[in-house]
């Protein structure tokens, strides 16, 4: 919000190199880069509702995957590439859906009464943790990509949510 917008910028780890990726009026928020760094997915108001968007590492050929009259957002990669998960309350309520990469073949994979929000898939793909507000406040759970076997992992008076998972790398 250094401009007085929500925009999208990169920079090196050390702070320099500070590169601003969108430009635009609306709010550009929740980056989250593709496995292999050639791209970075993001959502926008930019076409007056939240929607899903994909655009080069660059900032370069921004492109819409979602349209829809409601929101779409905090989109996040499969570890292969291949897969998208976000939230969107296009049903009335928010739920995790699913989408492949291009914006093709959305779908539907929680279905609860509240809200299902904030997905992020596990290192390897087999799991999507996520936040949930099924048992009267935010808690975090975790399920397969399909949808099944939510469970969950917090219990808490107070809310827990934006959950991520740690990647280790093996040191060389």
């Amino acid at each position: 919000d250094r401009d007085g917008n929500i925009e999208i910028y990169t920079m090196n780890s050390d702070g320099t190199n500070q590169n601003r990726l969108t430009d635009n009026p609306a709010l550009d928020s929740h980056p989250f880069w593709s496995p292999d760094g050639s791209k970075i997915t993001f959502y926008s108001d930019r076409d007056g509702n939240e929607e899903i968007y994909v655009m080069n590492a660059d900032g370069s050929n921004v492109v819409r995957l979602t349209d829809n009259a409601t929101s779409d957002r905090f989109p996040a990669w499969s570890p292969d590439g291949n897969q998208i998960a976000f939230d969107s309350d296009r049903e009335g309520v928010f739920a995790i859906f699913i989408m492949d990469a291009d914006g093709s073949n959305q779908h539907r994979i929680t279905f609860n009464a509240t809200a299902d929000i904030v997905p992020c898939w596990s290192p390897d793909g087999s799991l999507i943790v996520f936040t949930s507000e099924r048992d009267g406040n935010n808690e975090i759970y975790v399920m397969e990509p399909d949808g099944s076997n939510q469970t969950r992992l917090t219990n808490s008076p107070a809310a827990d949510g934006n959950a991520r998972w740690l990647s280790v790398r093996e040191k060389n």
